[in-house]
C-alpha cells in the first residue's frame, strides 16, 4: 500500500476518536446550555464531571489531524488554510473561549451571575465550534474550492452556502446525539438516565432528518459526494450497516441498555465519517486535490510514519490509563 494512503488512513483514524471522544464533549455543551427544569443543575454538574478529566486530553486527535496534514499533505493543507481561513480562524477561537469558560467556571466565584455567563460562554461556543468544523468539511466536499497548481483561485467565501451549512448542523446533531447516550450510561439515579435518554431519542431523530436534508443537497452542491453515496460499490452495504446500528441505538436507548447503546451510538457515527471519507476518496479538497497530487516527499513520508509509529506506542497506553483512572468503575 502507498505511504500516502497509510497516512491519510490514520488522519482518518484520528478524525473518527475525536468526534467519538472531543465530539461528545462538544455535544455535552449543547445539553449544559439546554438544561432545563428542577435537575438542571444536576445535570450541569454530570456534564461537568464526564467532560473535566479527559477534555483537553481528547483534543489530542484534532492536533494529530491537523500535524499529520501540514507534513504529509503540504499543498492540501496550504489549499485548506487559505480558502477556509475564516471559518477556521473561528474554530480556534471557539475551542480556547470554551476550555477557558469550562474552566473559570469551575474555579471562579459559585455566586449564579458568575456562573450563568461562563455557562452561557462554554454553552454557545460549544454551539459554534462543531457547527464551523463541519461547514468545512462540507465545504471541502462540495467541489467549489478549486486549487490550479497550488493555488486556490476561488473567493474565501465557498464556505457560506447552504451545504457546508447543512453539513455543519449534521455535525452539532450528531455530537449532542452522542454525549446523551454517554451520558445517560454515566449518570447515577434513574430521573438523570431518563432525562439524557429522552434527549438521546430526539436528538438521534434529529441526526436522521439532518442526515437525509445532507443527501438530498449533495445531489446538487456535492455531486461528487452523493454519487459515491449512492452509486459506489460500498454504497449499499454502508447505507445498510448505519441503518442497522442507528435503529439498534434507538432500540436499545428505548429499552434503557445504555451500554449497548453506546456501542450502537459510535458505530453509527464512525459509520458516517468513513462513508464520507469514501465518498470523497481520492480527494482531500474536491476535486483539485487529491491524495497522491498533495502528498509530501517519499522521504518525509517514511519519516512520518516512523514517527507515528513510535507515538502510537507511547499514546495508546496514556490514554487507556488516563481513562482507567477517571472513568473506570471505583474500587
Amino acid at each position: 500500500m502507498p505511504l500516502e494512503l497509510i497516512i491519510a488512513g490514520v488522519m482518518l483514524v484520528a478524525l473518527n476518536f475525536f468526534a467519538l471522544s472531543g465530539g461528545a464533549d462538544y455535544g455535552g455543551g449543547v445539553w449544559d446550555l439546554l438544561a432545563f427544569g428542577p435537575r438542571a443543575k444536576a445535570q450541569r454538574a454530570l456534564i461537568a464531571g464526564a467532560i473535566g478529566p479527559v477534555w483537553e486530553a481528547n483534543h489530542v486527535w484534532m492536533i494529530l489531524v491537523v500535524v499529520v496534514l501540514f507534513t504529509g499533505f503540504p499543498a492540501a493543507f496550504a489549499a485548506i488554510a487559505t480558502a477556509l481561513h475564516i471559518p477556521l480562524t473561528l474554530v480556534l477561537v471557539g475551542i480556547v473561549l470554551r476550555g477557558a469558560a469550562f474552566t473559570f467556571r469551575s474555579y471562579d466565584s459559585q455566586r449564579d451571575e458568575v456562573q450563568r455567563r461562563w455557562g452561557y460562554l462554554f454553552s454557545i461556543s460549544s454551539l459554534i465550534t462543531p457547527v464551523l468544523l463541519g461547514v468545512t468539511v462540507g465545504a471541502l466536499s462540495a467541489g467549489t474550492i478549486r486549487v490550479d497548481h497550488g493555488v486556490v483561485t476561488t473567493g474565501f467565501f465557498q464556505w457560506v452556502a447552504r451545504f457546508p451549512f447543512a453539513v455543519g448542523i449534521f455535525a452539532l446533531v450528531l455530537f449532542a446525539f452522542l454525549a446523551a447516550v454517554y451520558l445517560a450510561l454515566e449518570a447515577r439515579g434513574v430521573e438523570l438516565q431518563e432525562d439524557f435518554r429522552r434527549r438521546g431519542l430526539m436528538a438521534g431523530a434529529a441526526v436522521g432528518v439532518m442526515a437525509l436534508v445532507v443527501f438530498v443537497l449533495s445531489q446538487s452542491d456535492a455531486p461528487k459526494v452523493r454519487a459515491g453515496l449512492s452509486a459506489s460499490v460500498f454504497a449499499l452495504p454502508l447505507h445498510a450497516m448505519t441503518a442497522l446500528c442507528a435503529a439498534g441505538a434507538f432500540a436499545t436507548l428505548w429499552l434503557r441498555n445504555y451500554k449497548v447503546a453506546r456501542v450502537f451510538a459510535a458505530l453509527q457515527v464512525s459509520l458516517i465519517i468513513w462513508g464520507w471519507a469514501l465518498a470523497q476518496y481520492p480527494c482531500i479538497v474536491a476535486p483539485d486535490v487529491t491524495i497522491g497530487s498533495a502528498a509530501a516527499p517519499a522521504a518525509t513520508l517514511r519519516f512520518l510514519v516512523l514517527a507515528l509509529a513510535s507515538g502510537a506506542v507511547l499514546l495508546f497506553p496514556s490514554l487507556y490509563y488516563l481513562m482507567k483512572v477517571f472513568k473506570g468503575k471505583p474500587i
